[in-house]
């Protein structure tokens, strides 16, 4: 299935075990040693900010990042690179409007962040809910991601070996979340962030290399092979089949920078810091961290196109999803060394981390918010609700692996999607209007959260990812309707809407009564407490 030398295989699967065995092993060790809420959900705000700064950047280098925008990059050029900008620009957006006002605001989920403004179990239960919808699909995505990553290295095509991968992965996931817990997931997050960067940067290297040292160059190779020409280094490529390429593309970024930066298992690391300066360092370590790590992949996936070729990589994968992999094994030549062998094995083990680290991140920040916002009451000792959260682990967990065992043969794009979009149709609006608009209501924010969740759901099924293509996941049938590929630039504008339209409803009164009790707490969500995070 692959042209990958027999011992590349065998030094991958050791690799893939040890790094099993080893991140097992930092769970354990790091994990909370005794029942208290503050070490199993922040670790004490005890990181510091160069490895909190590479924790963030882990969650923003996800699997989507690497597998998709990296297949876009490579087959779409020009496109492919202003999709990872975008995720550069949505770590910049959290950095200087959102991330501070989280920190001061934020205990551990983004319940308490809402629920500062706007106290109230149905605010708390809606927000619990908003974070399952957005964060599910793109933990289906990246377990599906596991089995045909390790079916593509190691050379083997049965099905029943992909799922046995799925089941595995999402076994380890729940395990990383209830035993690691926030300390124990963040360092599995640095680990990956290191290896990756570290594997890539020396792959990036042999590809210049291999082009006498010129982007110029590379990027014309890459446009001769493409099948494209001169598009390839052209906006527009990547939606040329669509009624609106421009709005199409202009929707996906947008999906990108308002979604990544409010993704739930993103803002829970804000929670994570000691003190607003740390916040602050922290956001400038994650932001060179993810801006090298998008160079690196931009010239991995764009050399991939210039050495094997565009319909090479699409014969692997439609999507290009194995293009970073691709890219990396071209870059050593036909003939591995002993050397070559090894640090290609260092890169794929750095994909498969990046797997599990990703989806770890998430079940955490899922098992968290449904054990303190919806399982837990007033009252309730940290033993039990500790104990709540392990089992919530589990709760998400098993049908999260179940719906990855079912969906691994179909086109999962569409699940990243809603992940995305969800972000910037319903948690976005319901945090910059609640942290930064005095009059917004309760209701505002429920009709904000639920209006966006539905509005995402009810567009997405009319878009040629779910039907009406060859690579949709449902192909052979055909209910597009809906013009564009992404839903935001609907989405997003209606999430906000219904936010002020429920503001309006709810009256004068309401609205003066929050206008009020906003301005009470101002200063603590823009400035921080005079004693963070006291009591």
């Amino acid at each position: 299935m692959t042209d990958f030398a027999g011992p590349a295989q065998s030094w991958s699967l050791v690799a893939f075990c040890s790094v099993v065995t080893l991140t097992l092993l930092l769970c354990v060790i790091t994990g909370p040693d005794r029942e208290d809420l503050d070490e199993f959900y922040t670790g004490y705000r005890s990181l510091s900010p160069l490895r909190n700064g590479l924790a963030i950047a882990g969650d923003y280098i996800s699997a989507a990042t690497v597998l998709t925008v990296g297949g876009i990059i490579a087959l779409c050029g020009y496109d492919g690179v202003v999709l990872a900008l975008s995720t550069l620009l949505s770590l910049l957006l959290l950095m200087f409007l959102l991330a501070e006002p989280l920190h001061h605001t934020g205990r551990f989920t983004m319940g308490d962040v809402l629920a500062r403004r706007m106290p109230g179990r149905a605010v708390r239960i809606t927000t619990c809910a908003v974070t399952l919808a957005a964060l599910a699909p793109m933990m289906v995505v990246q377990l599906a991601g596991v089995g045909q990553l390790l079916a593509f290295v190691l050379g083997f095509s049965a099905g029943a070996m992909r799922t046995g991968c799925i089941v595995g992965a999402g076994t380890l996931m729940i395990t990383y979340a209830a035993i690691g817990g926030m300390r124990g997931t963040a360092l599995i997050q640095i680990l990956k962030t290191v290896i990756l960067l570290g594997s890539g940067l020396v792959v990036a290297a042999l590809v210049l290399h291999t082009f006498n040292w010129s982007p110029q160059t590379l990027f014309r190779s890459a446009a001769h092979n493409s099948g494209a020409g001169p598009g390839y280094l052209r906006y527009g490529l990547q939606f040329t089949g669509g009624q609106h390429p421009a709005l199409d593309m202009i929707s996906t970024q947008c999906a990108i920078v308002l979604g990544g930066a409010c993704l739930p298992h993103v803002t829970m690391r804000m929670y994570t810091a000691g003190s607003t300066r740390q916040v602050r360092r922290a956001m400038s370590w994650a932001v060179c961290a993810v801006a090298l790590f998008i160079a690196v992949m931009t010239v991995v996936t764009v050399g991939a196109t210039a050495l094997i070729g565009a319909r090479t990589i699409a014969a692997a994968d439609p999507r290009g999803n194995t293009a970073y992999l691709l890219g990396a094994r071209a870059a050593f030549g036909t003939d591995l060394s002993r050397a070559e062998g090894l640090l290609f094995t260092t890169v794929t083990t750095a994909i498969f981390l990046t797997l599990l680290a990703s989806v770890a991140s998430m079940t955490l920040a899922c098992a968290n918010s449904l054990a303190h916002d919806v399982l837990t009451r007033p009252g309730t000792p940290p033993p039990r609700e500790m104990a709540q959260a392990r089992l919530a682990a589990l709760g998400v967990g098993l049908p999260v692996i179940t719906l990855a065992v079912l969906a691994q043969h179909r086109s999962l794009q569409p699940l990243a999607i809603i992940s995305f979009c969800l972000g910037a149709s319903a948690i976005a609006p319901a945090l910059l209007l609640s942290l930064f608009w005095r009059r917004y209501t309760p209701a505002g924010l429920l009709c904000t959260l639920i209006g966006g969740t539905l509005s995402v759901l009810i567009l997405i099924t009319g878009t040629n990812l779910v039907s009406g293509s060859p690579q949709s996941a449902f192909p052979h049938a055909d209910f597009n309707w809906f013009p564009f590929t992404t839903t935001a630039l609907v989405s997003v504008p209606a999430g906000f809407l219904c936010g002020v339209l429920g503001t309006a409803l709810s009256g004068r009164r309401t609205g003066a009564r929050e206008r009020n009790h906003y301005e009470a707490i101002e200063a603590v969500v823009l400035a921080g407490p005079p004693h963070p995070h006291s009591g």
